[in-house]
């Protein structure tokens, strides 16, 4: 622990010095509207799309890639002005508005919350196993969000923080119209059954744990029906699989994934946070242990991504910033990728990991 610690508190040392930076870097940066007027794709371009005409061609779904060089403006987009369902990335967001509140002193990452029985939420993370009543700092609650996904601590984040002020915050650091609404993570799973029969807003986080429990689609329409008192005739309709496609027909937990580029941006020139909250959550972030087999296992190794992943019924994604070398000589690039329709979650990584290798060995980060 005492070595985790050390390690932890070097990392924040060296990214608190190149956050230092970042202000004055982004002044000489044109304004945010004009940045968006101004961008050329970079000369890999060609190869690139090559590449992911090939991978989709492939993929029995579809592809979404934004890439951004940060040094030089240049932009690619494959799909990326389309609206994406964003799954877990929209905890960033919570993340960035949560260190701003630290950062203005009106919190302290060592402060607690209450852990509540209508808090919990399906999902990765250690927050479900603490009981009822559980103290948890603000801190252990950000870094189970962002390096695991943990949903429960991210609604736990969110009634703290006020959802009207996460979503306030995307909007500031975005494009008009480029994120769709945040919602908690278990309205997720509510609005997403309600497409089945509208009484499922009535569930609550620990009947969605149970559902999940079921092995199969199958198994879990079937328990749904017996927790609502359905008979099979008053579902409206035939699948959990038809329900999701509903769901992502809506502009809810959505996006342009240019538009979450925009985001990333922000954050890495000191936009979205003054240089001691950049360098804490830049430090997070590169400690996500949910993508190990999206981009970062595509990229060269020399490569340090700090990112966020996302993951949906047919649908995952992983956006992030990525550097290659150190000081002066780095070379930041944002990647945003995203993967739908696949039902296998295995060969969703694999496609991402397969874009990582794209944008790896088309150049990106040579200029």
């Amino acid at each position: 622990m005492r070595k985790e610690g050390l390690w932890r508190k070097g990392l924040v040392q060296a990214l608190l010095i190149l956050a230092m930076a970042l202000p004055s870097l982004a002044a000489a940066q044109p304004g945010w509207a004009e940045q968006v007027d101004a961008w050329v794709e970079p000369p890999w371009a060609d190869r690139l799309k090559a590449r992911l005409a090939l991978l989709e061609a492939g993929f029995d779904g579809e592809l979404g890639v934004h890439v951004r060089d940060l040094d030089t403006g240049a932009r690619l987009g494959w799909r990326d002005g389309e609206r994406w369902y964003l799954a877990s990335l929209v905890k960033l967001p919570v993340a960035i508005e949560l260190m701003s509140r630290v950062e203005a002193g009106e919190m302290s990452l060592e402060d607690r919350l209450t852990l509540l029985r209508s808090d919990y939420v399906d999902g990765a993370g250690s927050t479900n196993w603490a009981p009822p009543g559980s103290a948890l700092s603000l801190r252990q609650l950000l870094e189970s969000m962002l390096i695991v996904s943990d949903n429960t601590a991210s609604d736990m984040l969110i009634r703290h923080l006020g959802l009207e002020s996460v979503n306030r915050r995307a909007r500031q650091l975005t494009r008009a119209g480029g994120l769709g609404p945040i919602t908690t993570l278990v309205d997720v799973r509510r609005h997403a059954f309600a497409n089945l029969h509208p009484s499922a807003f009535e569930l609550n986080g620990m009947d969605f744990i149970e559902l999940r429990k079921r092995q199969d689609d199958a198994a879990r329409v079937a328990w749904l029906r017996q927790r609502l008192g359905l008979a099979p005739q008053e579902l409206l309709l035939p699948s959990i699989d038809a329900a999701f496609r509903l769901y992502y027909a809506t502009d809810l937990n959505s996006g342009r994934l240019d538009a979450f580029g925009d985001l990333l941006e922000a954050l890495a020139q000191g936009r979205a946070l003054g240089p001691e909250g950049t360098a804490e959550l830049l430090a997070i972030l590169t400690r996500t242990t949910s993508g190990e087999r999206r981009l970062k296992a595509g990229l060269g190794r020399n490569v340090h991504l700090a990112h966020k992943t996302g993951t949906q019924h047919r649908l995952a994604c992983d956006a992030g910033i990525t550097t290659q070398g150190q000081g002066n000589d780095a070379h930041r690039v944002i990647i945003v990728a995203c993967a739908r329709g696949e039902l296998s979650l295995a060969r969703n990584e694999q496609i991402l990991a397969a874009v990582g290798r794209a944008v790896w060995e088309a150049g990106a980060f040579e200029g």
